[in-house]
């Protein structure tokens, strides 16, 4: 990432330039990014812990999902996940039905309570965040974007390279 004051890159290359050294400050970014998203969740109206956001973003994702692949994509156990399932029901925000063609199998989905609960931490975010945005002058603001633009197009780079390596193992 080329720093706003060398609109060339010219200095680029100095040792506080090496991907080890940027991982080293972008990871502090992110520590700070996820307090502020932390706390941002816990100003919504319900509050909701990591684990309960997270089952909630994934029932969102992939309505009628079963236990056992909700517990997949939180990458937990299934008692776990059985018992988030529970709280997150009595809360009204989940429920359960029987899968019309699998009578053993039981799909998960959000309520509306569920829906409003994520929108409500959605909007506590976004606010947050476009506080911390609105801080930072335009250059700097145009110059994350065009940062976090090149970042994802890298990973998805990546992710594509390794993706194909492995087909060929």
């Amino acid at each position: 990432m080329t720093p706003l004051g060398d609109p060339c890159g010219a200095h680029s290359e100095g040792p506080e330039h090496r991907p080890e050294a940027l991982a080293a400050e972008i990871a502090d970014a992110v520590d700070s990014l996820t307090l502020l998203w932390s706390v941002a969740a816990q100003a919504a109206t319900l509050r909701l812990s990591v684990h309960q956001l997270r089952a909630l973003r994934a029932l969102d994702a992939e309505p009628g999902l079963n236990l056992t692949g909700l517990a997949e994509r939180l990458e937990t156990g299934l008692p776990t996940a059985s018992r988030l399932c529970d709280r997150l029901e009595a809360a009204g925000l989940m429920e359960r039905a029987l899968h019309p063609r699998k009578r053993r199998e039981v799909r998960l989905s959000l309520t509306r309570h569920g829906r409003r609960a994520l929108d409500d931490v959605a909007v506590s975010r976004t606010h947050a965040l476009a506080a911390v945005l609105g801080a930072m002058k335009p250059a700097e603001r145009n110059a994350l974007r065009r940062g976090m633009r090149a970042f994802l197009a890298a990973r998805e780079a990546t992710l594509s390279f390794v993706g194909a390596d492995a087909e060929e193992t």
